[in-house]
């Protein structure tokens, strides 16, 4: 039997079980998966405790859409990969597991230099960070403010714009500013004077935002930076973005993600295993529990407790 982390009702973390359940067999176009690391995102978390809505629980509901792992059994029509092979999950429903059927679109292989915590943290974060930029056109010569720049997604934004020749501001506390210099941003402390300090160190006018902290005071900011309201976007907003004329990618939006943008969300596994590779991109681990902690890690992605990607070990 293999073991999977479900819960029976929306709640607290408390609600979060380890079980027992069938061994996954895989099905014409997927892949068995034996994961050794399933990444912790926020979006479980705001889907366990009902923060974001969800269909009716009407059977023990799986947690979690990234890991990592080595391929263990092939379905009908999968001649991509192979029995042995190390890889990268994005999209997984459910990979707060010891294993998982999935479909092999929803992989990529991981080479010897990336670690499988490092492929279990690339998924949603990277995804959404990729697919944002790419939907807001950054470019050389950008100038992009990016709220929020110590976490996860802001801290694979920064080093994406970077890598695509842009300038790169980003927000953070004061403890975080030295390790956003080294990701190649320059950094600025929130709170009050934001708009004024952001000015200050910007060298050309701010052409370009991605807010992924959601407070009023980076919205006020970036309208006050950028005249064309479609080149902001937040990624925490979604469900008033559009009284201020920007524009959302989740974060709760009722706009969901066109064609392309689901597209480039899925480009951004391999090309973050490329960078990853060359040495051209970093992720930040934080506290690796026990699969049957999973409970302790929302816990701390809740309450801010603890900095860096939050990995499960199955």
């Amino acid at each position: 039997m293999a073991r999977a982390i479900v819960y029976t009702e929306i709640g607290s973390p408390a609600v979060l079980h380890l079980i027992e359940v069938p061994d996954p067999v895989a099905a014409r176009g997927e892949v068995v998966v034996r994961i050794d690391a399933a990444g912790a995102n926020p979006i479980d978390a705001k889907l366990r405790g009902g923060k974001r809505p969800s269909p009716p629980i009407t059977e023990p509901r799986p947690v979690g859409f990234d890991g990592a792992g080595v391929i263990e059994a092939l379905g009908e029509g999968v001649d991509d990969f192979a029995v042995g092979d190390r890889v990268a999950i994005r999209d997984g429903h459910g990979t707060y597991a010891s294993a998982l059927a999935i479909p092999s679109a929803n992989l990529a292989k991981l080479p010897d230099s990336v670690t499988t915590a490092e492929g279990a943290g690339i998924g949603i974060p990277a995804g959404t960070a990729y697919q944002a930029l790419r939907s807001l056109g950054v470019t050389e010569g950008d100038v992009l403010l990016v709220h929020g720049g110590s976490g996860a997604v802001g801290q694979a934004a920064v080093q994406f714009a970077v890598a695509w020749g842009a300038t790169v501001i980003a927000t953070g506390s004061p403890a975080r500013h030295d390790q956003l210099r080294e990701l190649g941003a320059l950094p600025v402390a929130y709170g009050d004077g934001l708009l004024d300090r952001v000015r200050e160190v910007a060298s050309s006018p701010v052409t370009v935002v991605l807010d992924c902290a959601g407070t009023d005071e980076a919205i006020e900011a970036s309208l006050a930076l950028v005249a064309d309201r479609d080149r902001i976007a937040t990624i925490v907003r979604g469900p008033d973005a559009a009284s201020f004329g920007i524009r959302a990618f989740s974060g709760g939006s009722p706009v969901p993600l066109t064609a392309q943008e689901l597209a480039w969300r899925a480009e951004a596994l391999p090309e973050t295993i490329a960078l990853l590779d060359a040495g051209d991109f970093t992720i930040e681990l934080g506290p690796q529990l026990p699969l049957a902690e999973a409970a302790r890690a929302h816990e701390l992605m809740e309450s801010g407790a603890a900095s860096g990607k939050i990995i499960l070990l199955p």
